[in-house]
């Protein structure tokens, strides 16, 4: 699932650290024909997917707004979708809004898709995937955005030809036509496709359909949101292939081997897929096995688990995998779709794919083979002082590039440790803190990085022409303490989930409660920055420069500048040399110099805009549009604003 742990109390404790630190002191879509450059160049005229294009790219050859007129960005316009809401509907909105068709279509918490006019924002046309605004079953009220497919030989005067997606966490994806908004009587039953109904192991609850699908022909690629902190054994983690138009299943990817499905579940592919339109493979970056943090139970090797795994897009055979954590009892799933760029290295020219990673490690990998092209180490890391538990003896390690989060855990606050009297560093001197990999324990062990991240689901973002990659990365320690059955029962009853990050785990031999790492106070006990922007080059795997990013706001104060930002969300890059962000907690955008990383435009909007914007050209007009939605792990401020920027018309 999108396993994003709440750490709003961690949030606040960042806006509380920041106060008391302000006291103390065009038109279509285009068609593929040349791989990853030649998309690159049809970016400004299209944002046809959620990384921007099929191969998660994010990135614009747009160069109207340049790094010396940035600074004069204004609002071209701003829609309120009217879908937000808190407590029992909390929405969470990490929308990338799409461009192509002619149109901005973005898809909302509620389920509606939105179809607007790229330069006016007037809405053409809505569709409502669901007027039951009940608590759905799995996760609440949350949406990645839509998904968009065109036939290459449309029947002419026939609807659905052009078809948007939308799925809901009920798992039932809604196809409509792009024109029209009416739901497509061929995809499903009626314009729905309940993918519940595929779903025959261990199926304890509705999938969720957070991440709109990938897109490869008339194929699509389905992956799913679940639960698996809850129980022992869960849904297996199964990929779906369907096809475009009928809604139809082509085939099925199985994470899990056959003989572990009564121990384990999950295991899924919850965050986005990335596509190469000229080989056909498809990248599926797949999560953890339930129960999260105890493996006792699931010892035998899986390899499609936390990895990447490439697919033939039309029949899900398997061409490579390459494992990024060994038995993973850290909730590290891979959590954003790789992104693919040529590279040019010791004279040749290699198809690479970079993985980011919760553990702050970047994987360039041989996209047609899986092969490194920078070494991988397999590095000894701490046992397991769990009975029961084995934890690997090593873990693949990435040293170039350099990894985005250091190797051991930020040193405490002294600031924050003062003001408790010493709270911090007394509970940390009581922990397991190895450094990377610290297995959890009962005792309670410091998470580094912890579930947040590292690199977040956003992934980052590259510019084909010169392969330079950008990426923000959260720096975030949390405490994971295994819980006995017996006293985790006692403690909780029959709580699935419970209050101070209780998850059951129920059928295994350990409950499990997960902490932020926070004083009385609720301030961080760690030293800053708690988030950071890193901009590098892999052709050589240099690091270009890596600065704290983003600030926190509280009671109007802001934090300072040096102290960053946890991030949620993703850049993109323009080729004018801009890399534009949401993501942090402050409700700011902002336009970075590519090769500076200086900041050189922000814009206060209603809320966090937690998914990377889209960036296109229409009429001769370049605009930036982010949606400012929330997600309740930053801060309380949530939205529904779909804003967008350009230059003032001369």
């Amino acid at each position: 699932m999108s396993k994003i742990r709440n750490v709003t109390l961690a949030a606040a404790g960042i806006l509380a650290a920041a106060a008391a630190g302000a006291m103390l002191v065009a038109p279509g879509a285009t068609a593929q024909v040349g791989g990853s450059m030649m998309m690159a160049a049809n970016m400004g005229q299209v944002w046809d997917a959620f990384g921007g294009n099929q191969e998660a790219q994010k990135y614009s050859t747009a160069t109207q707004i340049a790094p010396d007129n940035v600074k004069n960005l204004k609002v071209a316009w701003s829609i309120h979708t009217g879908d937000v809401g808190s407590g029992a509907h909390s929405t969470t909105w990490g929308a990338t809004p799409l461009f192509v068709n002619n149109t901005v279509y973005v898809g909302t918490p509620f389920y509606r898709i939105f179809a607007v006019e790229p330069d006016t924002g007037k809405v053409k046309w809505t569709y409502a995937a669901s007027r039951n605004r009940g608590q759905p079953e799995n996760q609440g009220y949350k949406s990645r955005g839509v998904a968009y497919w065109a036939a290459s030989a449309p029947t002419p005067g026939q609807p659905c030809q052009k078809m948007v997606y939308v799925g809901t966490m009920n798992g039932e994806l809604h196809g409509v036509d792009a024109d029209t908004g009416k739901p497509c009587a061929g995809f499903g039953k009626d314009g729905v496709v309940d993918v519940n109904a595929w779903l025959t192991t261990n199926a304890k609850w509705k999938i969720g359909l957070l991440q709109p699908p990938a897109v490869y022909k008339d194929t699509l690629i389905l992956g799913w949101a679940g639960n698996d902190w809850v129980y022992k054994t869960e849904n297996p983690g199964t990929v779906y292939g369907i096809d475009a138009r009928t809604g139809a299943l082509k085939w099925t990817f199985n994470i899990i081997p056959p003989d572990q499905l009564n121990q384990t579940g999950t295991a899924n592919v919850w965050a986005g897929i990335s596509v190469d339109p000229e080989t056909g493979l498809a990248f599926l970056p797949t999560s953890s096995p339930s129960p999260n943090y105890y493996g006792g139970d699931r010892l035998k090797e899986m390899p499609y688990v936390t990895a990447t795994v490439a697919v033939d897009a039309e029949t899900g055979e398997v061409k490579w995998s390459r494992q990024l954590v060994h038995h993973d009892i850290w909730d590290v799933d891979t959590n954003s779709a790789p992104t693919l760029v040529d590279l040019h290295k010791d004279g040749q020219t290699i198809p690479a794919l970079v993985q980011a990673t919760k553990m702050g490690f970047l994987f360039v990998l041989n996209r047609n083979t899986g092969e490194p092209v920078y070494p991988i180490e397999e590095r000894p890391v701490p046992a397991s002082d769990v009975p029961g538990e084995h934890a690997a003896p090593t873990q693949p390690y990435v040293p170039v590039p350099e990894p985005t989060t250091a190797d051991h855990t930020p040193p405490v606050s002294k600031l924050a440790d003062f003001v408790s009297f010493g709270e911090c560093s007394r509970w940390k001197a009581r922990l397991r803190d190895e450094g990377r990999f610290t297995p959890p324990s009962i005792r309670g062990s410091i998470s580094w990085p912890a579930t947040v991240g590292g690199v977040e689901w956003g992934g980052g973002a590259v510019d084909p022409t010169t392969a330079t990659y950008v990426v923000n990365s959260d720096q975030v320690p949390q405490v994971y303490s295994l819980i006995p059955r017996a006293e985790a029962d006692k403690l909780y009853g029959n709580a699935l989930r419970g209050k101070g990050g209780y998850a059951a785990q129920q059928g295994s031999a350990y409950g499990f409660r997960l902490e932020n790492f926070l004083n009385m106070w609720g301030m961080p006990c760690w030293e800053p920055p708690y988030g950071t922007l890193s901009s590098y080059d892999l052709n050589t795997g240099k690091l270009l420069w890596k600065k704290p990013f983003g600030q926190v706001q509280k009671w109007g104060f802001y934090m300072p500048e040096s102290w960053g930002s946890v991030t949620i969300g993703a850049p993109v890059i323009t080729k004018s040399g801009l890399v534009f962000i949401g993501a942090s907690m402050d409700s700011r955008v902002r336009a970075v110099d590519l090769k500076t990383g200086n900041v050189l435009w922000k814009h206060l909007v209603d809320a966090p805009a937690v998914a990377q914007p889209a960036v296109y050209t229409y009429k001769g007009k370049e605009y930036v549009v982010f949606a400012a939605g929330g997600n309740g792990i930053l801060t309380p401020r949530l939205s529904d604003q779909l804003v967008a920027f350009a230059l003032p018309t001369q």
